[in-house]
């Protein structure tokens, strides 16, 4: 079974990723250190003696087994740090994880850009996100982000409709799908991009989960754009990870009497580079800007005949909901449905005053 001593020695209690790695530099190999007796544990530099005894005396082999099935039943890749698939900016952090599950495709050099904000953005910081998702595809520009709720999920729509590619980084099993309405986006994410977590499967979206994953999320890319976040957001831990990691931090100015901003406004006020267009992060990270760039077919959205009905009467400009449903040839309540539906899908965006637009 493939990577079986990969969990294995991830199972063990008291392993964590820096003393796996020390294992796999002094063994070669996961096999080779869970063979090891007691005393060949202890001499390895940097592995405390609990660790030595943990690993010489825990039985995780149906740990592992389970595990080794679930991935071949979902279909999901393992990526270890020995491959040559494994992203280079990830392995410079100070706890990179020893191996991944991946669902989609990672290109080994491409570049990215982290994008990152409120899960309950408002609708300035849901259109500037999406704007300037679109923008950075243009660009040839990965957008990674982590599938949340808000600004996460207005960043992935917005580059993937541009057909570029996007990354998500899951605080929860790679094969879990949360928040749960993001069905389609998890979806799209596999055809255009990847989801990635170093959770083991079926592993619930727990709130410890999320700190840990935003340090992956600032690590895959060259920099992190906050959009919209207020004091104590979890925004600004991925912020303080990309410094710590050497990366650059970008922030879109938020409006000064909503408490929402005071955390990326405060970000801007410690230096982060202020993000008005996508021309200010390609000339810090120095891309040169691109007229044009050649993308990926944009994916395919399914739509009923309802649903498309409703979104040709919006590609033609904005739309109340009242005179959507008197162009249109639905009951009022098909379509707060079906607009509810397009909404789920991140194909349309409501505004205010019960407003209508295409995203």
């Amino acid at each position: 079974m493939d990577h079986y001593y990969w969990f294995a020695l991830k199972s063990v209690p008291q392993v964590g990723n820096v003393t796996f790695l020390r294992l796999l530099a002094h063994f070669g190999s996961p096999e080779k250190a869970l063979k090891a007796s007691l005393d060949e544990l202890c001499s390895v530099k940097g592995v405390s003696a609990a660790a030595a005894r943990s690993i010489a005396e825990h039985d995780c082999r149906d740990e592992a087994a389970a595990e080794c099935e679930k991935v071949q039943a979902a279909g999901v890749q393992v990526v270890d740090v020995l491959s040559e698939r494994y992203p280079r900016l990830l392995m410079q952090i100070a706890d990179p994880p020893p191996f991944f599950c991946l669902m989609g495709s990672l290109q080994g050099s491409e570049t990215a850009v982290a994008m990152v904000g409120s899960r309950h953005a408002s609708q300035y910081g849901l259109c500037t996100a999406t704007r300037l998702a679109r923008e950075l595809a243009e660009q040839g520009v990965t957008v990674v982000s982590g599938m949340a709720r808000g600004i996460d999920t207005a960043s992935h729509w917005g580059c993937l409709k541009a057909g570029g590619r996007s990354i998500a980084v899951l605080g929860c099993g790679v094969d879990v799908i949360y928040p749960p309405e993001n069905d389609a986006l998890y979806r799209a994410l596999c055809d255009g991009g990847a989801l990635v977590s170093e959770f083991p499967m079926g592993t619930s979206p727990l709130p410890e989960n999320f700190p840990r994953r935003n340090r992956i999320i600032s690590a895959l890319a060259r920099g992190v754009l906050v959009v919209e976040a207020g004091e104590g957001s979890g925004s600004l831990i991925t912020a303080q990870y990309a410094l710590e990691q050497g990366r650059e931090v970008f922030a879109v100015p938020g409006n000064v009497t909503t408490s929402g901003s005071r955390g990326v406004n405060g970000l801007i006020k410690q230096g982060a580079k202020l993000v008005e267009r996508v021309e200010d992060i390609l000339e810090e990270l120095a891309i040169e800007p691109q007229a044009t760039h050649p993308l990926q077919k944009p994916p395919s959205f399914p739509l009923t005949p309802q649903e498309a009905e409703l979104y040709a009467l919006l590609c033609q400009g904005v739309l109340q909901i009242d005179e959507i449903i008197v162009q249109s040839a639905l009951t009022a309540g098909e379509v707060s449905a079906t607009l509810l539906r397009l909404e789920m899908k991140g194909i349309i965006t409501q505004l205010p005053g019960k407003r209508f637009a295409v995203v």
